[in-house]
């Protein structure tokens, strides 16, 4: 796994829960927005694009400390499955903006159809986004995530999807 997402993750996350909510209680639970996201992008492999991805993911209306909950599914257009769950970091959670950065690591299963041999059916999928709120609670955003077994086997040559996410707030 390209590395970088999990420190990443890691580092914004957790710096935010510390100096947010451990004043209080760090990974105490508090509300957050629940949404529906639907995400459709190209497929790489080894620098190639490979294919399409359609790829649905939901929040969970809380966070724990400054993590949301998310659970997520794709399938591509050679019949290969991913699901998983994990957490979402945004900066939504510390500023007003309208424009927003989104991290997350989410563990998963990744079961191949016709598509590339990328190892071990435990893939850890962590994504950047950057996108914009509109006011009535949709937003859209550019993604790219990279998925791989993080080094559990030899072989662990990844796969990534850049992508156009649209989401919705769930009232």
């Amino acid at each position: 796994m390209d590395s970088r997402f999990a420190v990443f993750f890691m580092i914004m996350g957790g710096l935010d829960t510390y100096l947010n909510e451990c004043p209080t209680q760090c990974l105490g639970t508090s509300p957050a927005p629940e949404r529906l996201h639907v995400q459709f992008g190209d497929t790489y492999f080894q620098e190639d694009i490979i294919g399409e991805e359609l790829y649905l993911s939901y929040d969970l209306p809380r966070y724990v400390g400054a993590v949301q909950p998310t659970i997520g599914a794709s399938l591509t257009d050679t019949a290969d499955l991913w699901f998983g769950a994990g957490g979402k970091w945004s900066t939504e959670r510390i500023t007003d903006w309208p424009i927003y950065i989104e991290l997350s690591l989410m563990p998963g299963i990744y079961l191949q159809g016709e598509g590339e041999n990328i190892g071990y059916p435990l893939q850890f999928r962590g994504s950047l986004a950057a996108g914009y709120h509109f006011d009535n609670g949709a937003s859209v955003s550019l993604v790219f995530d990279h998925r791989s077994n993080a080094n559990i086997t030899e072989w662990n040559p990844g796969i990534e999807t850049l992508g156009i996410r649209v989401s919705y707030a769930i009232d």
